[in-house]
């Protein structure tokens, strides 16, 4: 094995040793949860004492773990074992699966968005072994019933395969809202010795970047009420003031022939999210068709994952304008793409336009919905009312939305539109 090195944040020790069935790791964005939880599953499933196991890893939808947890795990892969990763590890794209070389041990991925997903959970199959574990990402996303159907495929007797085996669930997620389910279930019930919750921060993670911690600081000051949620991993209240409410989710066609035009909008990131929005227009109703959401990319990776996740690259893509050299390289690499120009009060037409007409999401967007769930008028810190300056924190995907309505909002009718503004 070449010469690797993992590192563990010390916040995180009790929680990988627990054996509990439902192991709860909960808090505020940055603060390695699910960096340290995709690190210690690959240890494990890499590990002979532990043969026999099987990991299967959910999100609401299977889309969105394309670019999440299967990102981590590869990472998580790539810094254990380094140049000699494919000795030990055999990963597929298509289909999402992972096998190790050593144990045998399989990581399966699905998604819980509806009953054709469901049904696909309840027939998880292992050539060996059993499933003993399974990881949810953004547990928050799942439904109670999600809960119990995953719990009910961890059963049978482990110790004909190997007595050190154990099921568990874990579940990693920021707080949202206190009226969530699994606050019910889990934090306010009675202790159990079945039952192990862990809380951490951004301040627990000794290898954060200073940018994001500045960041962080910045949002306790613009943002309390979103800096108690992501900042400091508190459940949150049910948010107030929220800029768009006339919007849905929906299962989506994201096919560009189904709607009278489709083109991308695309808002620039590093830190920040870098979003890639996929929207059409149908029956002058707006859809966000799909989305592609990363964080520390740079603009050659990013393109790289738009194209294998086959974006269209014949439809213009609105893109920031303070970002003109990355622009160009899209360009370069056959992308149609131009820059928004940003004229005064540009900001504030773009949501009044996105105000006025409905707007549906498909569910394939996890990262637009939350958003949507989130974005909110900053209030005056004298008054306590709300202002109408939009919070300038967790809002990329909103930025990339603002951009989606530059072909529509400078047109008086939509029938007006030249065909290449639309990508038809």
């Amino acid at each position: 094995m070449s010469e690797t090195a993992v590192y563990f944040n010390r916040c995180f020790r009790e929680a990988n040793g627990s054996r509990a069935r439902y192991r709860l790791l909960c808090g505020g964005a940055g603060s390695g949860k699910s960096l340290n939880v995709a690190q210690d599953l690959i240890l494990r499933l890499s590990d002979v004492r532990y043969y026999g196991a099987n990991l299967l890893v959910v999100r609401k939808t299977e889309a969105s773990c394309r670019y999440s947890v299967f990102e981590e795990l590869l990472g998580a892969v790539r810094r254990i074992f380094g140049r000699d990763a494919a000795r030990f590890w055999r990963i597929r794209q298509e289909p999402m699966e992972f096998t190790s070389l050593v144990t045998g041990a399989r990581i399966l991925f699905r998604g819980m968005q509806d009953g054709k997903q469901r049904e696909r959970v309840k027939s998880v199959a292992f050539e060996s072994g059993k499933l003993t574990w399974i990881w949810c990402e953004e547990a928050t996303e799942l439904e109670a019933a999600d809960l119990d159907i995953l719990d009910d495929r961890l059963r049978g007797e482990l110790s004909v395969f190997n007595p050190r085996l154990y099921y568990q669930i874990t579940l990693t997620f920021n707080p949202v809202s206190a009226a969530h389910w699994l606050k019910r279930r889990f934090w306010d019930a009675p202790p159990s010795p079945d039952v192990f919750l862990h809380h951490s921060t951004y301040r627990d993670n000794a290898f954060i970047g200073e940018e994001y911690a500045a960041r962080m600081e910045r949002r306790a000051e613009q943002d309390p009420d979103g800096y108690a949620v992501y900042g400091l991993g508190e459940w949150g209240s049910a948010r107030t003031g929220l800029i768009l409410t006339r919007w849905r989710p929906e299962a989506l066609s994201d096919d560009p022939a189904a709607y009278d035009g489709c083109w991308m909008a695309q808002d620039f990131g590093f830190n920040h999210a870098d979003c890639l929005l996929l929207v059409g227009i149908r029956d002058g109703v707006l859809h966000v068709l799909r989305e592609l959401y990363v964080r520390e990319k740079d603009t050659a990776e990013i393109i790289r994952m738009a194209e294998e996740a086959a974006f269209p690259k014949t439809l213009p893509m609105y893109c920031d304008s303070a970002e003109p050299d990355r622009i160009e390289t899209w360009k370069k690499a056959g992308w149609r793409a131009v820059a928004v120009v940003k004229e005064p009060g540009s900001v504030a037409a773009q949501i009044d336009f996105l105000k006025q007409h409905e707007l549906i999401v498909n569910e394939t967007c996890p990262h637009v919905i939350g958003e949507l769930q989130e974005w909110h008028w900053m209030t005056d810190g004298t008054s306590g009312e709300a202002t109408d300056v939009p919070c300038p924190v967790h809002d990329d995907a909103m930025a990339a939305l603002r951009y989606a309505t530059e072909p529509l909002r400078h047109s008086r009718r939509l029938r007006t539109l030249p065909k290449d503004a639309l990508g038809i």
